[in-house]
């Protein structure tokens, strides 16, 4: 049965997370990359994706028991005009993701392209978030972590690698940039858990049992391990995104990521292009516009519309929420509903 979703307006919902967030005892600088963080993903990803408002009470929980610290160091530990190596010190995730491409950017005016690798981290959200944030600055925004592990080698039957998404956002002269925005398993938890609550079967190659073999039954799936996009090649890529982020940062890596609430040692890696390094910016635009135009005039398939890019998707729903109000999951309104009343702020929605 589908679930019902309550509809919300977005100026309303973006207020209520700035201010659940300044209550729960972050600065206010920290609160507005948070709740940009958060409503950025509310607006772009499904509900059963895992991201957006639904982190909240999550966020409040962490704080609560000192497990993430608001205010905590920023640390750069080491750089060159083009790199820089960043110490989280288990802060805020959305604001060391969000900071730490703005520092990327800073030096790809510098020298082009700019690469901020973090050790030390906590959950940072959606990897789109902070590629796009490139993109303000006419850069190209690169944006990649590790994560616990859920993901089976390819062959195996236990996790041993994690989620590890990517976002690659690009400008265009259209109407919206190009944002691939992208975990590397075919699905996470998120989305079996929406399936099991609305009583569907799912794609045989999401996840495995805890014996190995592959499933459609959600419950079983919550169980066992994930699969890679591409069989062998998205456990590869997830493999050398390890290698790319924590083995690289001093950070962890493989099993041990998330392992210990009180250190989740996540470990990121930003990177930044200057497009005005390699040519005007206006050209890029054009060509990427004619890119785009070659990508759209492909021959369709039995069953198709038409031919998506990546982010135009993502990009609909946001406009589509902007105008007529975001759709938030029941359960997740309500668990709203009450940390409004334990932080003792306004809660400006009706059922």
């Amino acid at each position: 049965m589908a679930i019902e979703l309550v509809t919300v307006p977005v100026e309303k919902l973006e207020r209520f997370i700035f201010e659940a967030f300044v209550a729960m005892g972050t600065s206010e600088e920290e609160a507005r990359f948070c709740t940009n963080g958060l409503i950025q993903s509310e607006l772009r990803c499904l509900p059963g994706q895992g991201q957006g408002v639904r982190r909240l009470p999550n966020y409040h929980e962490r704080i609560s028991d000192g497990l993430v610290q608001p205010g905590a160091s920023y640390e750069v530990v080491k750089e060159t005009p083009a790199l820089a190596l960043v110490d989280a010190h288990n802060g805020l995730g959305s604001v060391v993701g969000q900071k730490s491409m703005l520092l990327a950017v800073k030096k790809a005016k510098t020298s082009g392209i700019g690469t901020v690798i973090v050790r030390h981290g906590t959950h940072y959200g959606s990897s789109g978030v902070h590629a796009r944030a490139a993109l303000e600055h006419d850069c190209i925004g690169i944006a990649f972590t590790n994560a616990g592990p859920e993901m089976a080698p390819w062959g195996g039957a236990t996790g041993v690698v994690g989620t590890n998404p990517w976002s690659i956002a690009a400008p265009t002269g259209g109407e919206f940039p190009v944002v691939l925005d992208i975990a590397l398993t075919t699905a996470g938890k998120g989305m079996m858990r929406w399936y099991q609550r609305e009583g569907k079967k799912m794609p045989l190659d999401w996840a495995l049992t805890p014996e190995g073999y592959e499933t459609d039954d959600p419950a079983a799936a919550m169980e066992g391990a994930l699969l890679g996009i591409g069989q062998h090649k998205g456990y590869g890529l997830a493999m050398m995104t390890d290698v790319l982020t924590g083995v690289l940062a001093g950070g962890a890596f493989g099993l041990t990521p998330y392992s210990d609430p009180a250190n989740l040692d996540v470990a990121h890696t930003f990177i930044a292009i200057d497009i005005q390094w390699f040519m005007p910016l206006e050209e890029f635009k054009a060509r990427m516009d004619a890119f785009i135009a070659e990508i759209k005039a492909s021959k369709l398939r039995p069953g198709f519309d038409e031919v998506l890019v990546p982010g135009e998707i993502d990009h609909r729903r946001e406009q589509e929420y902007r105008r007529n109000g975001a759709r938030i999951d029941p359960v997740i309104f309500n668990e709203l509903r009450e940390l409004a009343a334990t932080l003792k702020i306004d809660f400006p929605f009706q059922d």
